[in-house]
């Protein structure tokens, strides 16, 4: 069923506890994480990942093309890592972000890597179908805690690292912006009724500001999720309306019909990711 839940109320309820992950596992996976959390295995996976610092800061470590680099992500700053990049976030305490990624296709692998201290040499990985990466982990990181190559900071002989099933991408990702600063920009072109495409056809991950107006009845075989930014609007689906206010959000499943009426005053935030937009390797 259909639900609207509001970030300030996230921010909230993560702000009484050390830390914390609300998980919404649908096609569309919404994960409002908390910090600290610092991590030294590397995520790798066929998808892309939409990340969205609600409040305070973060830095995601990231292999770009063979290289370490560190990627700050401030507090209202949006950013979306490319497939196939490993990666590997850091939270801080008191601080809540965004992430949005999809569920794996079965043919997909998903894989956790760690590095020779100061260097991009394989020290330690395992590859698996990834169902819950939240419970996943927790074995993975066990194993190799406990492990020889944990202990000597050296690859093992004995358990020689594999090729990867896939290629690891080589471009370049994008800087961060202020996404408050980005919409603010695209209000003219809103005004037009028609959406604002934020990131281009090149990704997977499609993500859509809309301003006033009417979306006829749709129909997608991927979920999507609307964040009320400014304004209000009203989904209408499965008999029944669903009033947005600023702050709202609303997962709406794949294979639902909805019609969306926006308010003159509007400003709203549309992702969703198919993966047969997936880009080949």
């Amino acid at each position: 069923m259909p639900y609207i839940i509001t970030l300030i109320k996230i921010q909230n309820i993560i702000s009484l506890i050390f830390t914390l992950c609300f998980r919404f596992f649908y096609q569309l996976n919404i994960m409002y994480v908390g910090g600290p959390n610092a991590r030294k295995d590397y995520h790798i996976e066929e998808g892309e990942e939409l990340f969205y610092q609600v409040r305070g800061d973060m830095v995601l470590k990231v292999i770009e093309d063979g290289k370490h680099k560190d990627i700050h992500i401030r507090e209202g700053e949006m950013f979306l890592l490319p497939a196939r990049i490993p990666h590997s976030p850091q939270r801080y305490a008191n601080t809540v972000g965004l992430v949005v990624e999809r569920k794996r296709l079965r043919s997909e692998t998903d894989g956790l890597r760690y590095f020779v201290d100061n260097s991009t040499d394989v020290l330690f990985e395992r590859w698996f179908y990834c169902e819950n990466l939240g419970t996943q982990l927790v074995p993975i990181i066990k194993e190799f805690m406990d492990s020889k190559q944990n202990k000597t900071g050296k690859p093992d002989p004995a358990e020689p690292i594999k090729p990867a099933p896939y290629p690891l991408s080589t471009v370049k990702v994008m800087a961060p912006f202020s996404f408050r600063e980005w919409m603010e920009k695209q209000k003219p072109a809103l005004a037009s009724g028609q959406p604002v495409d934020m990131f281009g056809a090149q990704f997977e991950t499609e993500t859509f500001l809309f301003g006033p107006g009417t979306s006829g009845t749709s129909r997608r075989k991927t979920d999507g999720w609307i964040w009320q930014l400014e304004g209000s609007s009203s989904v209408f689906m499965n008999g029944k309306e669903y009033n947005l206010s600023i702050g709202d959000c609303l997962l709406i499943f794949g294979e639902t019909e909805y019609q969306w009426k926006r308010s003159q005053d509007c400003v709203a935030l549309y992702i969703a990711q198919d993966p047969e937009r997936k880009r080949p390797y």
